[in-house]
């Protein structure tokens, strides 16, 4: 099924029946990956009584709690609000769906104890591409990203200087398949937030950050349309589901 977008005053040709799902979804099960300290999410039938919302116990339907963190668990796009001290939902930020995008692989340098993604690797490899959005895939790129605990792992980061140039270009909507852009434990500086969001001094509240993602080998570098597709919550980050289509 073709569908014409027409995006940056260009129509671009997708075909709706080959999407290229790169989330991780939430699952109640203890194999997922997670990060942030925090156990896996749970989920357990209502019961009301002797009623318990459960097909297998007898019940005509089953009915669901659910415990998850956005945060911790699972592909999950991020407002501004997520460092602010003002209250700003994605729900209420993000209200276009379809971007054109650029896939990037990135093996990151080594920095003294760390391993980060620097500005000098991404004007290498975007050659001052504009796309709305950026995804990027860290390499090595291995399967056992969809189950790693990433809890006091030390996981690469975003240098700050990289999240400018990342701004300045006009990226609007980042996408990484690391727990975060930031590094996992920096006193709470949240640098390359803060400078992707420009926050405090020149917010861009119609910026996002999707963090969590799994971008397949088969995915090769390139340009696509992304729809992204975020869960119906009013909070400072959700539950998403980007999704990558082939451009025709």
């Amino acid at each position: 099924m073709k569908a014409l977008l027409q995006l940056k005053n260009n129509t671009i040709a997708i075909d709706l029946s080959k999407p290229l799902d790169i989330s991780i979804p939430i699952k109640a099960q203890k194999g997922k990956a997670r990060a942030w300290y925090i156990d896996a999410p749970e989920v357990w039938p209502v019961k009301l009584g002797d009623w318990v919302g459960s097909v297998k116990e007898g019940a005509s339907v089953n009915f669901n709690n659910w415990y998850f963190n956005p945060h911790a668990h699972g592909t999950h796009t991020e407002s501004v609000g997520h460092i602010s001290k003002e209250f700003h939902s994605v729900h209420n930020i993000l209200k276009k769906h379809f971007f054109l995008t650029e896939v990037i692989s990135v093996t990151p340098e080594s920095k003294k104890e760390d391993s980060v993604i620097s500005e000098k690797q991404l004007k290498k490899i975007l050659k001052e591409k504009t796309p709305e959005a950026l995804v990027i895939r860290t390499l090595p790129n291995v399967a056992s990203k969809k189950s790693k605990k990433y809890s006091n792992t030390h996981w690469p980061y975003l240098e700050e200087n990289a999240a400018v140039y990342l701004r300045e270009l006009g990226i609007q909507h980042l996408l990484i398949d690391l727990p975060s852009v930031d590094k996992e434990k920096d006193e709470g500086k949240l640098l390359a937030h803060k400078a992707f969001w420009d926050y405090p001094s020149n917010t861009r509240f119609e910026a996002t950050i999707t963090e969590f993602i799994f971008v397949k080998n088969s995915i090769k570098d390139g340009s696509y349309i992304l729809n992204l597709q975020t869960a119906s919550m009013v909070n400072d980050a959700t539950p998403s589901r980007p999704v990558l289509y082939k451009i025709l």
